[in-house]
């Protein structure tokens, strides 16, 4: 995507978004709601037309060649496309008959997706008696009935238990080992922490950040030691002996944070001034930023959580003053 834009009436859904994804690479995409990231896929999958801007996918304009888009992706959108009422392998089957497979192709690629998905057991059983994992399978199942070479995800994972959503992961780590090219949007960082190469963070239609996790939790400093103490009473004086900029104190948790720029001896030294001045710690530990803090730090708000008009005005009204 380069420069795409989509208005409704007078809403902006995309401003401008960039957006540039590697092949045989899972691109995560992030953002609170309302922030353009199920726009940006109905876009590319040639489901909705944008304003301006151009968008390819697979090396081809989707607004010029909309059909030939459509024979090289597949989509699992936010909702189930299965039918519950039919068994695993006929829903697959299908699929396969809608894409125009035939019927003895389209049972074979049922077979082998089920097999591939782990539910070749279950392939008989109507839909409605699978787990939440297992229809989400099946439906991830079904939007690689043509093998496509590039697969959309919006929000596979809502809804599921940790369960469910660790079978998905498993499914989509498989498929990209095999070549697939992932677009995956998100609000769970931690699922765009495990399976995404580059993450794409959008807010209000447009990226504000991109890069690798590593490189995205970069961006709100370094490493750092936390430290929580036995005793509440000894805080101040344990930071006092630790020493050094940008100490946090939660006297509610007993905790202390410190910046770790070189991790190993940020913790040797801190078990080493503790131990020394006899003052107990019950846990210390050198974390990394989270995603969490990223998402948080650029847009202003937890993930998920909407982005209305009137907190946009009140944001710009902040950055004004």
């Amino acid at each position: 995507m380069d420069g795409v834009h989509k208005r409704y009436g007078e809403k902006r859904a995309l401003d401008g978004l960039d957006l540039a994804v590697g092949s045989g690479t899972v691109h995560g995409v992030l953002g609170p709601n309302g922030a353009g990231k199920t726009t940006a896929v109905r876009i590319m999958s040639t489901l909705l037309r944008h304003d301006a801007g151009r968008v390819t996918v697979a090396g081809l304009d989707v607004r010029e060649r909309a059909g030939e888009v459509r024979r090289r992706i597949g989509l699992l959108g936010q909702h189930a496309a299965v039918d519950e009422q039919l068994g695993g392998r006929q829903n697959l089957e299908m699929f396969g008959r809608l894409y125009h497979l035939g019927a003895r192709r389209a049972g074979s690629r049922a077979d082998e997706l089920l097999e591939r998905f782990g539910l070749a057991d279950t392939g008989r059983k109507a839909v409605k008696q699978y787990s939440g994992g297992m229809r989400r399978r099946l439906d991830l199942a079904a939007s690689l009935i043509t093998d496509p070479d590039v697969l959309f995800l919006d929000e596979p994972t809502t809804g599921l238990d940790p369960r469910g959503r660790t079978e998905v992961w498993d499914a989509v780590r498989s498929l990209v080992g095999g070549g697939t090219t992932v677009l995956l949007t998100t609000q769970y960082l931690e699922e765009a922490d495990q399976l995404a190469d580059r993450i794409s963070l959008i807010d209000g239609g447009r990226a504000v950040a991109e890069g690798t996790p590593d490189e995205l939790k970069a961006l709100v400093g370094g490493d750092r030691i936390d430290v929580v103490l036995r005793d509440a009473s000894r805080l101040v004086e344990a930071a006092a002996l630790l020493g050094g900029a940008d100490l946090v104190l939660d006297a509610d948790r007993r905790r202390i944070g410190a910046p770790a720029p070189d991790r190993m001896a940020a913790l040797a030294r801190t078990v080493r001034v503790l131990e020394e001045a006899g003052i107990e710690a019950e846990d210390i530990a050198v974390r990394r930023p989270t995603l969490d803090e990223v998402f948080l730090s650029l847009t202003g708000q937890p993930a998920g959580e909407q982005r209305t008009e009137k907190k946009a005005k009140a944001e710009k009204a902040e950055v004004a003053a």
